[in-house]
């Protein structure tokens, strides 16, 4: 069976594609045309095949999107919670899902949090091998094992670490990082390599993993292994060896038909984003990007999700195509649900602040805008908090003091805008 790639390629599409024509306010050949040139990804596992799946296309021109982790860790196993997780991240916007369990039975865990899933579900495949048995233990065929099961469990994009090989680490030795490698995945691909004194796998047999995914059209999101951790190791040359080895792996998944996206840094200060976006998204020839943020201070503990926000506001204006949420929990514990909710709603908001200035989504975008400002204009509160990120807690806020008038209690009958609607009146 052909990928949505190859199909593109042809001029074919399959018939649900005609829906994200709808989502995107987009021309259908315009879709297929950035398909087919790597430009656009659409992550659908080939066996998705449930009316209920919303797919979302990621990349140029389409309206920036959002992605939600989730998962359960060794200190802390709770289904019913990371389910619950699931269905909050996507009732507030959430374009896409990924499971980062590392405790429990993760093939369980993954199977239940996929039933209530209905947007794009993605995994880390490697994290199941490091739980699975000890990974300076593994052998290369198990690294692709934990691939194959998660395609065959419906898996819709993953995120493999192809990028390590032997001359990023090189880079990486020779560098004076503060915090070397904070990707859990790429920290334990470098240790199975140094233990081993082999090729990651995954780079040495990269034609062999693409088989694997061309099979299940699962996209492949190549993952920042060196992104930077801290402001001071935001634009190392550790992190831009990494692009140029990325941009070599996009030509190759393009040359075999697999949608591929690539994953971006991190820490990074707001003068160096714009150099950053523009340096991945020249290196790969414009494959969407998929980016952490970034945070754009390492001194927002508890508020994360804002400084990530911020970072991911610019760094959409400059290209960025695909928002990893950061929830108030980063860098401090595993999330609570209420994180989770407040980590996709300010993604949310930085997505919708680039969308208004997308080529291709401005003008859907500031309609929204301006129907929250006439609302405004007339006191149409209702409108308001339908309009609002979290309606429930707009009227909260509204209703937290009971306002005198049809005003709101900040200014009451000093509002601006009913004084100066009265005064042009006479």
């Amino acid at each position: 069976m052909e990928t949505l790639m190859e199909m593109a390629r042809k001029g074919e599409y399959p018939e649900w594609l005609k829906n994200v024509e709808k989502y995107e306010g987009i021309r259908l050949e315009k879709i297929i045309k950035l398909i087919s040139e790597g430009k656009i990804v659409i992550p659908k596992n080939i066996l998705k095949n449930d009316d209920s799946f919303r797919p979302r296309a990621i990349g140029e021109y389409m309206s920036t999107k959002i992605n939600a982790n989730i998962g359960t860790s060794a200190d802390y196993v709770n289904l019913e919670e990371e389910i619950e997780k699931a269905i909050i991240a996507q009732k507030f916007g959430a374009d896409a899902i990924m499971d980062l369990s590392s405790g429990g039975d993760l093939d369980y865990i993954r199977k239940r949090i996929m039933d209530v899933v209905d947007v794009p579900f993605g995994t880390v495949p490697v994290y199941q091998l490091a739980r699975e048995k000890n990974i300076l233990d593994a052998d290369e065929d198990d690294f692709f094992r934990v691939v194959e099961k998660h395609a065959k469990d419906g898996v819709d994009f993953m995120t493999i670490h192809a990028g390590v090989n032997w001359v990023s680490i090189e880079r990486l030795e020779k560098s004076n990082r503060l915090l070397g490698v904070v990707s859990r995945g790429g920290s334990l691909t470098i240790a199975w390599m140094k233990q081993n004194d082999s090729e990651n796998p995954y780079y040495k047999n990269f034609d062999y993993l693409l088989e694997l995914l061309k099979e299940y059209d699962v996209t492949i999101s190549l993952g920042d292994a060196f992104r930077p951790g801290c402001i001071h190791d935001a634009s190392d040359r550790v992190k831009f060896t990494e692009f140029i080895i990325l941009g070599e792996l996009v030509e190759i998944c393009r040359q075999n038909g697999v949608q591929a996206m690539v994953e971006g840094p991190g820490h990074v200060p707001m003068d160096q984003i714009e150099t950053s976006v523009k340096a991945m998204k020249y290196a790969t020839r414009g494959a969407p990007l998929y980016l952490l943020g970034p945070l754009v201070t390492d001194a927002a503990a508890g508020y994360d999700h804002i400084a990530a926000a911020i970072g991911a506001g610019i760094a959409g204006m400059h290209g960025a195509d695909f928002i990893c949420y950061v929830t108030p929990a980063e860098h401090l514990g595993l999330p609570t649900i209420e994180d989770v909710k407040e980590g996709v709603i300010a993604a949310k908001i930085a997505a919708h602040a680039i969308d208004l200035v997308k080529e291709g989504q401005k003008e859907r975008a500031r309609k929204r805008d301006y129907e929250m400002s006439v609302a405004r204009r007339d006191f149409d509160w209702e409108k308001q908090f339908m309009l609002s990120p979290d309606p429930e807690k707009a009227m909260e806020i509204h209703t937290r003091v009971k306002p005198s008038s049809e005003t709101c209690s900040m200014c009451g009958d000093l509002c601006a805008i009913k004084t100066v609607k009265e005064a042009l009146k006479k």
